[in-house]
């Protein structure tokens, strides 16, 4: 790319031969999408879809409702009462998990990327007073008991331990092993559905965009809420990544929805390149808000957020941005949250639940004061990384950001038609700038 152009026309600029390059202003990355390559379609192909045993209804997967003790014991769940209303509870004993449907449940990863005993080894972690109390009350109740050494056991299992060694290991080991059940640092919210509703196929799987606004209003409500409780969970926790892995192809281990958060004790790279970025050049959000808006790259607007065809990554995808001054996920007020929400949906939505996707989060780690937007990254997972990428570090997206505007404009005029998504205003009736992240 020419070094004598400005860094926002750097951004994103096309060449005679409609080679389109791009840099992402934050981390410097570069993005090359080649003509010819971008005409193939998002989708997996089609896999064998063979109907629905419905009398396996919750039981398709661990995650299902019907196998609430295959997981480790929750931390918490979203509950939808008869008249509407939402309520979190917590603190559910092994006897009392099947006397409610949870539509959301926060649970510990049973295989973490960052274990309690990193934590425990590394930085001395203990349980805190409250994860002590909550496992002493869970292993009181015989049901509770069974439950976590049931999950011990098959976690153990599942690492090469055998049955015969695991019978050998005292009561006292296996316990000690539950610790990080009730004060672990990675943490799932898993949906309740496996199957969108009067599903009869395996493929009808239920994704984001299944969802209706309210239920992802208070999905994504929920991870907020749960970011920052692991932010507390040790005084090393430095950086708190949340992210949805949707479908094989993307990282899923299981083709249901749930979200991911993982405690660490370091900034990720990515949130040390954009701090850099930001303090060299505070102006530099402005810049990348005009470059969406003057390249006809905003997608859908309401009135606290903004999403664009992001630019500069190594997939195609869509960005949303909260709009005003910055602030984390956990701080802004329910309105602001919804309205995140309901952009983050309808991309989902016009994304579709056959794309393999990641959704990631990116946000200011609290103990940095430099001013980092907190803001949303919807990335189609619809080609390989190989041997070019590798060698060049120049990355080839085979859709180019103005394909995803095409793509998803029609697809949310639609999905507004029919009342599926949250009212905004979609493509040329939007009307974006930089002032709007400073009102």
């Amino acid at each position: 790319m020419a070094r004598h152009l400005s860094r926002a026309d750097r951004a994103i600029v096309r060449l005679a031969d409609g080679t389109v390059k791009q840099q992402n202003l934050l981390t410097g990355t570069e993005v090359w999408t080649v003509p010819g390559r971008g005409h193939r379609p998002l989708s997996l192909p089609p896999a064998v879809r063979t109907p629905i045993d419905h009398g396996a209804d919750g039981h398709h997967c661990a995650f299902c409702s019907g196998r609430y003790l295959d997981t480790p014991p929750e931390k918490s769940r979203l509950v939808r009462d008869a008249d509407g209303s939402w309520r979190e509870l917590t603190g559910l004993s092994a006897d009392a998990l099947s006397e409610t449907t949870a539509e959301f449940r926060r649970i510990p990863n049973l295989f973490e990327i960052v274990s309690y005993n990193y934590w425990h080894l590394n930085h001395g972690h203990m349980p805190s007073e409250a994860a002590r109390r909550r496992m002493a009350e869970y292993l009181a109740s015989s049901a509770g008991y069974d439950h976590i050494m049931s999950v011990v056991r098959a976690r153990m299992l599942a690492s090469g331990t055998t049955p015969e060694e695991f019978d050998a290991i005292s009561e006292t080991k296996k316990l000690q092993a539950a610790n990080g059940f009730f004060s672990g640092g990675h943490d799932l919210i898993v949906a309740r559905r496996h199957f969108v509703d009067g599903a009869t196929d395996t493929s009808q799987v239920a994704g984001s965009g299944s969802l209706t606004p309210e239920e992802h209003y208070q999905y994504t409500a929920y991870t907020a809420r749960t970011m920052e409780d692991l932010y507390h969970l040790d005084p090393a926790v430095r950086y708190v990544a949340a992210f949805q892995n949707w479908l094989k192809p993307a990282g899923a281990s299981f083709d249901h929805l749930h979200k991911q958060l993982v405690a660490i004790d370091d900034l990720a790279v990515q949130t040390e390149a954009e701090l850099d970025r930001l303090r060299s050049q505070p102006d530099i959000y402005d810049i990348i808000f005009k470059v969406g808006a003057t390249r006809k790259l905003v997608i859908a607007q309401n009135e606290h957020a903004v999403a664009f065809a992001g630019f500069g990554h190594r997939f195609p995808g869509i960005a949303v941005w909260p709009l005003h001054a910055p602030c984390n996920p956990w701080e802004v007020g329910q309105e602001q949250m919804r309205a995140i929400s309901d952009l983050l949906h309808a991309a989902h939505a016009a994304t579709g639940a056959s794309v393999p996707c990641n959704e990631e989060w990116y946000h200011r780690p609290p103990a940095v004061a430099t001013p980092m937007r907190w803001r949303i990254l919807l990335k189609w997972r619809i080609s390989t990384l190989a041997g070019f990428e590798g060698g060049t570090r120049i990355y080839l997206n085979t859709i180019d950001p103005w394909k995803v505007v095409e793509r998803t404009v029609p697809r949310l005029l639609e999905l507004r038609d029919r009342g599926m998504i949250a009212p905004m205003r979609i493509g040329e009736e939007c009307k974006v700038s930089p002032s709007m992240l400073h009102e």
